[in-house]
């Protein structure tokens, strides 16, 4: 009977922690600081940010932002110092992502946003800061790191690239034809290609195209490419339409406005082909 007893009391206590546990961890915080702040940037960072002696510190450096931004950003937005730093705390399931940004010129929260989410980060208040005006390409490094940092799940290394050629790619062309105007574009190119799941060259491209129609939006033969080099690299990831909705709940609406477009993707030589299949798969059944 005793045995019971202790038994009951220890299952009781272990399911207790476990609860603790997890609420603990869904508001854990971890700062990320760019590594070449000085002491008093520092300070006036980690003052921002509210953290105290108990918050995780890592940092970010310029050799970092370089290994995933290098091939897409030009050198003189790079620089040769990490200054942008980050908070991140891990919300319960179902808040979805959060970002605010202070003193950061050349990235604006929503292309943080969406590249965010490309990286498998769900549910997370973000705040990117500096102490003095800068691009903040350093930042999107310090959120993947100190995302997993706080939750022990490791971001994969094409998630992190495509994530950080996505953020260079929409603030250099937010440069080229306005922030507004190309988060809008990426943005709806991207949730298009995701739940039609278009993965063919020349479809990804007759999307850009009418999304870019839609928004009156011209694009010049270079910039066409960029956009298509990403959605091809985006749509071999595993995304997930309603999870993507969960995460940027605030424009869920507008997400299934843009999805449920019905834009004619297939050449005519892909139509036929799929005829011809299509008849064939009859006599194989």
């Amino acid at each position: 009977m005793k045995n019971k007893i202790l038994s009951i009391m220890l299952i009781c206590v272990f399911a207790f922690s476990s609860i603790a546990f997890a609420d603990a961890e869904t508001h854990e915080v971890v700062v990320s600081l760019g590594k070449n702040l000085s002491d008093e940037q520092r300070k006036e960072m980690l003052n921002l940010f509210g953290a105290d002696e108990n918050t995780k510190i890592i940092e970010v450096t310029n050799e970092e932002e370089r290994e995933y931004l290098g091939e897409y950003i030009d050198e003189k937005l790079l620089g040769t110092r990490a200054i942008s730093s980050v908070y991140v705390e891990k919300l319960p399931e179902g808040e979805g992502i959060t970002v605010d940004t202070r003193n950061i010129t050349w990235v604006t929260n929503d292309m943080y946003r969406n590249a965010i989410v490309t990286a498998g980060i769900k549910d997370a208040k973000i705040v990117v800061a500096a102490p003095f005006q800068v691009s903040g390409t350093a930042a999107l490094t310090g959120v993947i790191k100190a995302f997993e940092d706080i939750t022990g799940e490791e971001i994969t290394e094409i998630e992190k690239k495509v994530a950080s050629e996505e953020i260079a790619k929409t603030a250099t062309l937010g440069s080229e034809i306005g922030q507004e105007e190309a988060e809008e574009l990426i943005s709806s190119i991207k949730m298009y290609v995701v739940k039609n799941n278009v993965k063919r060259k020349g479809s990804i491209k007759k999307v850009a195209e009418e999304m870019a129609e839609d928004l009156g939006i011209e694009l010049t033969k270079e910039q066409m490419d960029q956009i298509v080099s990403l959605m091809k690299g985006i749509s071999k990831l595993n995304l997930d339409i309603n999870e993507i909705k969960g995460q940027l709940q605030d424009i869920s609406g507008k997400i299934d406005k843009i999805t449920e477009q019905n834009i004619e993707i297939r050449s005519f030589l892909e139509r036929i082909l799929d005829a011809i299949t299509n008849f064939f798969s009859k006599f194989f059944k």
